[in-house]
């Protein structure tokens, strides 16, 4: 389950990352950092059951980090 969600996370991130690249218009740019950091919650749960607990701690704080970026660009953008 948490392999799909990675991957469903993964390939929303890219499609947006991709059409603000092509297109030039990043208004959906704060959504592209919310997938990207739910992306790297996921990462991080999975790293945290394989035992890996220093690169699963690592990614929870990309996750809360980018989380904090995608709701200052959600409540100022």
């Amino acid at each position: 389950m948490l392999k799909i969600l990675r991957y469903v996370f993964a390939v929303i991130t890219f499609l947006l990352a991709s059409y603000g690249f092509f297109t030039k218009d990043f208004t959906f740019g704060e959504y592209m950092i919310f997938f990207m950091s739910l992306t790297m919650l996921v990462m991080g749960v999975e790293s945290f059951k394989k035992g890996e607990r220093g690169m699963g701690s690592f990614l929870i704080a990309v996750f809360l980090f980018s989380l904090y970026v995608s709701i200052e660009g959600f409540l100022l953008g």
